[in-house]
């Protein structure tokens, strides 16, 4: 059986693995939202980041990849991925239906923001900015998180504002730091 899995933030540009085929897709009832406290990749306990999530919202859709895992890889890339994106039980795994852009309908995996959890939270943007801008944890800077998934979103030519704000506003904060 096929194993895919559904990229929209760090999983963009760095899925840990070299899938057999990438894809643009859609997953709709979700969307793309910094609503998730960093506290051990890209913050930590004492000053925590903020990392996207798939969070929940009728009406919503989200635009990411879709990526082939490899047969052999699957238990491997698997094993990877919940050892990543498990870490604090704030994700939980999902398998979601996704629309890929060639016109497919697949079911792939998905890291979903369990929203009771004490991670999960909503801020502003100018909030979101200011704890970008200074956390750092223990895959790096937040602000690396965020610039390269706004490029990646850029090069596949998916509009975001919120993220282009968050990206201008950071860079003005960093400078003046």
């Amino acid at each position: 059986m096929d194993l895919w899995v559904f990229g929209y933030g760090s999983l963009l540009w760095n899925p840990g693995f070299v899938p057999v085929q990438a894809v643009t897709a859609r997953l709709d009832g979700y969307h793309r939202s910094f609503c998730m406290l960093s506290i051990h990749h890209r913050g930590s306990e004492a000053e925590p980041g903020l990392v996207l999530a798939l969070d929940e919202a009728v009406g919503a859709s989200c635009t990411g990849v879709a990526f082939q895992v490899a047969t052999d890889d699957q238990d491997r890339v698997l094993a990877d991925l919940r050892e990543r994106e498990l870490i604090s039980s704030a994700y939980v795994e999902r398998h979601v239906p996704l629309h890929l852009a060639d016109g497919r309908r697949i079911e792939a995996l998905a890291y979903v923001i369990e929203p009771t959890h004490v991670q999960y939270c909503r801020f502003d943007l100018e909030t979101q900015a200011q704890m970008i801008a200074r956390a750092q944890g223990g895959r790096g800077p937040n602000d690396e998180y965020l610039y390269n998934t706004a490029a990646h979103l850029a090069q596949m030519d998916i509009n975001d504002p919120d993220m282009e704000w968050l990206v201008a506003r950071v860079r003005d904060l960093t400078a003046t730091a």
